[in-house]
C-alpha cells in the first residue's frame, strides 16, 4: 500500500525546485526525492476521445489505473491525492472496482469533486458504467441522482447499460423504477428533450424564423417546465434564439406558462444588449403574479454588476423587494456596497437600494453602517460618509448615536475637521444627542493631526454639552500632543486655563506626565505652580521629579520654590525637607544642602532629625578627611 502511494505520488507531483518533498497521504507520510512529471505532448487532448498511439502514454494511464485501484480499494482519505486524470483512466479504474459497488463510489465521488474543476474527466460510457454497478447494491437513489447529473450534462443511458439496469429491476421487482427508466431511453426525459431542442436551434439561422417555428412543432412534443426551463437554460449564450422558442411556447395552446418558466427566460435576457426585453418579461411576470427566483435575482445582478450597470441593477432589486417574501440580508449588503463603490456614485441610488430593502417589512441595524464606513474607506470617498447617511436615511434607514458618532470619526479619519464638527454641533442642535466618545474622539483626533485651535474648539463645545469632569481622556491627548508639537509651556498655559475658567477636571496622569515635562526640562517654577491645582482636585502632590530634579543637578533657589509650592499654611512639613536633603546627601551635594539649610525656616534648622541628618554628614567628611 505504501509504494502504491509513493509512486502515484512520484509519477503525479510537478517538477520542484528543491531536491526533497514531504507528501501527506491518508495515514501515511512519504517522503520522496520528486521524478520529473511525464506529460502529453501536444498531439494529445485529454478531453477528446482520440488518444495518441503513444505506447509510453497508454502504460502510464493503465500504471495509473492500478495504483488508483489500489488506493481506493483500501483507504477512504484522498484529499491529498495528486495526479493527472483523463476519461480512459477513470473508466478503467471503474472497471476494476466493478464487483466493489461500495468502493467504486468512493471513487467515483472523487472525481465528481475534481470534475466541477476540471470539467472533462468523466464520458457517457463511464457514466452508464456507473449506472451498472449503482444498482448492484440494490438501492435506486443513487441511480436515478446519477442519471439527473447526466441529463444536466446531455448524456444519454447506452443500450447495454440500459439491459443490466432493466434486467436487475426486473429481478428486484421495482416496476415503477422500471417503468421511469423505459420512458427515459425511450427519449422522453425532459433533458435529452430539451437538447435535441437546443441542437436544432442552432442549426438553423435566425432570420428563418418561420422555418424554426415548424421545425418546433413537428418535434411533437409534450411540453412541460422541465423541458421549457432545460431548453432555455441551454441557450442562455444564445438569447434571440431562446427568445424565439419563449415566444413560441407563449403561443402555444397546450402550455401553461408558470414562475419557473418566466425566470428561466429572464436569466436568459438579464444582459446589457436585451435589456428592453428582459424589462418586458419581468412585467410579464407582474402582471401575472409571478415572483422573481432568488436564483434569478442574483445571477442578473451579477451580470449587472460586472457589466457597471448599477442603475439597471437598483432597478431590478426594487422590483424583485416588491414581491418578494424572503428577502435575503446578503442580498442588500451586496448591492448596497457596489453602489457606494461604484465610479460615479448617485445618493438617489443609495436611498432606492434602502427603501427597497424595508419596504419588504425590514430593519437595517445600525452595525450595517460599519460595513458602509468600510466600502467608502476602501474607495477613498470616507469624507462623504455624512452624505451617504442622510441618503440611507432618505430610504428609511434609523440612525442611532453610535451611527452618528462613526459620521463624526469618519469625517475626522478623512481630515475633515470643520465638517465634523460643524455635523456634531448640527446634530445636537438638533435634539440628537452625541455620546462622550464621539466628543473626545473629535477632540482626540484634531489634536493628533496637529489642528489644536481645532482641538481646542471641540473640547470646549465638549464641556458645555457633557461638563467638565468627563472631557478627562480627550484633554489628555490634547495635553500630550501641545508638548510634542508646540511646547510644555503652551500645555502648561492651556491647562491652567481651562481648569480655572472651564472647570475642566484632568486626570491625576495629566498632571503627572506634564509636570515631569515641565521638571526634566528645568522648568522649576512652571511645575511647581500644578502643584496647587492638583491639591484643589483632589490629587495628591507629586513631588518625585522635583526631588530627583534638585538632588542631580538644582540649586537651593530651585529647591525653595518647589517647597514654598508645597506649603500647608506657611511652609510644608519638615518630613519633605528632610527627604530633600536626604537626597542630595544621597548625590554628594553637600554645599547646595548647606545653601538650603540656611535658607530654611527654623522650625526645620532645629528639627532632630535634619540636626541629626547634617551631623552624620559632618562626621563623614571629618573621616574622610582623616582617611586622606
Amino acid at each position: 500500500m505504501k509504494s502504491a502511494w509513493r509512486l502515484l505520488f512520484n509519477r503525479s507531483l510537478p517538477r520542484p525546485s528543491s531536491p526533497i518533498s514531504t507528501l501527506r497521504a491518508p495515514n501515511l507520510q512519504v517522503r520522496s526525492s520528486q521524478l520529473p512529471n511525464p506529460r502529453f505532448p501536444p498531439s494529445f487532448n485529454p478531453g477528446s476521445r482520440h488518444f495518441s498511439s503513444d505506447p509510453a502514454l497508454d502504460q502510464n494511464r493503465d500504471q495509473n489505473a492500478v495504483l488508483l485501484t489500489e488506493i481506493f480499494s483500501k483507504s477512504n482519505s484522498f484529499d491529498e491525492i495528486k495526479t493527472d486524470l483523463d476519461h480512459e483512466t477513470v473508466h478503467s479504474v471503474l472497471r476494476n472496482l466493478e464487483e466493489s459497488p461500495e468502493k467504486a463510489k468512493r471513487f467515483f465521488d472523487w472525481v465528481l469533486e475534481r470534475e466541477v474543476k476540471e470539467n472533462r474527466l468523466i464520458r457517457s460510457k463511464s457514466f452508464n458504467l456507473m449506472l451498472e454497478i449503482s444498482v448492484k447494491k440494490g438501492e435506486t437513489n443513487e441511480f436515478w441522482g446519477l442519471v439527473k447529473i447526466m441529463e444536466e450534462k446531455g448524456y444519454r443511458i447506452e443500450k447495454g447499460a440500459y439491459l443490466k439496469v432493466s434486467e436487475r429491476f426486473k429481478n428486484d421487482g421495482l416496476e415503477e423504477d422500471l417503468k421511469r427508466l423505459e420512458e427515459l431511453y425511450s427519449m422522453k426525459s425532459p433533458h435529452i428533450l430539451a437538447s435535441r431542442i437546443y441542437k436544432m436551434l442552432l442549426r438553423e439561422k435566425e432570420e428563418e424564423s418561420e422555418v424554426v417555428l415548424k421545425k418546433l412543432q413537428d418535434l411533437g412534443i409534450d411540453l412541460s417546465s422541465d423541458l421549457v426551463v432545460s431548453a432555455l437554460d441551454q441557450l442562455s449564450a444564445y438569447p434571440n434564439k431562446a427568445l424565439m422558442f419563449f415566444q413560441w411556447i407563449e403561443e402555444n395552446p397546450s402550455f401553461e406558462m408558470d414562475a419557473r418558466v418566466s425566470n428561466a427566460m429572464a436569466r436568459v435576457l438579464g444582459r446589457e444588449d436585451c435589456i428592453d426585453k428582459f424589462w418586458e418579461i419581468l412585467q410579464k411576470m407582474k402582471n401575472s403574479g409571478f415572483q422573481i427566483e432568488r436564483e434569478t435575482l442574483v445571477k442578473v445582478l451579477d451580470r449587472f454588476i460586472k457589466r457597471r450597470m448599477i442603475s439597471q441593477s437598483v432597478e431590478l432589486y426594487a422590483f424583485a423587494m416588491g414581491r418578494s417574501e424572503n428577502p435575503q440580508l446578503q442580498d442588500f449588503l451586496f448591492l448596497l456596497k457596489k453602489v457606494l463603490v461604484s465610479k460615479d456614485l448617485n445618493l438617489s441610488l443609495v436611498s432606492n437600494v434602502v427603501q427597497a430593502y424595508i419596504s419588504a417589512a425590514n430593519v437595517i441595524r445600525g452595525s450595517t453602517f460599519d460595513g458602509v464606513l468600510k466600502s467608502l474607506r476602501s474607495v477613498g470617498r470616507l469624507g462623504e460618509c455624512d452624505k451617504i447617511l442622510k441618503a440611507m436615511e432618505g430610504g428609511g434607514f434609523v440612525a442611532d448615536a453610535n451611527v452618528y458618532g462613526n459620521v463624526v470619526a469618519g469625517l475626522c479619519d478623512a481630515k475633515k475637521l470643520d465638517e465634523a464638527l460643524e455635523y456634531a454641533d448640527n446634530l445636537e442642535k438638533s435634539g440628537k444627542n452625541l455620546d462622550l466618545n464621539t466628543w473626545s474622539s473629535l477632540v482626540k483626533k484634531s489634536s493628533l493631526t496637529g489642528n489644536f485651535d481645532k482641538a481646542l474648539a471641540c473640547l470646549k463645545k465638549m464641556v458645555e454639552r457633557k461638563g467638565g469632569d468627563t472631557v478627562g481622556c480627550a484633554f489628555e491627548v490634547l495635553i500630550h500632543e501641545l508638548c510634542q508639537k508646540k511646547s510644555d509651556e503652551y500645555a502648561l498655559k492651556v491647562l491652567k486655563e481651562m481648569v480655572t475658567k472651564r472647570n475642566v477636571k484632568p486626570w491625576h496622569t495629566t498632571y503627572k506626565f506634564l509636570i515631569e515635562r515641565l521638571v526634566n526640562h528645568g522648568k522649576v517654577k512652571e511645575a511647581s505652580s500644578l502643584l496647587e491645582l492638583m491639591k484643589s482636585d483632589g490629587f495628591p502632590p507629586y513631588i518625585d521629579p522635583f526631588v530627583g530634579y534638585v538632588s542631580r543637578s538644582g540649586s537651593a533657589d530651585d529647591a525653595m520654590i518647589f517647597l514654598k509650592a508645597m506649603k500647608t499654611n506657611e511652609f510644608p512639613s519638615t518630613s519633605v525637607f528632610l527627604r530633600v536633603f536626604e537626597a542630595l546627601f544621597k548625590e554628594g551635594r553637600h554645599q547646595i544642602a548647606h545653601d538650603l539649610f540656611s535658607l530654611s525656616p527654623g522650625r526645620v534648622k532645629n528639627h532632630a532629625d535634619v540636626l541629626d541628618l547634617f551631623y552624620s554628614m559632618k562626621q563623614d567628611e571629618a573621616d574622610t578627611a582623616a582617611a586622606l
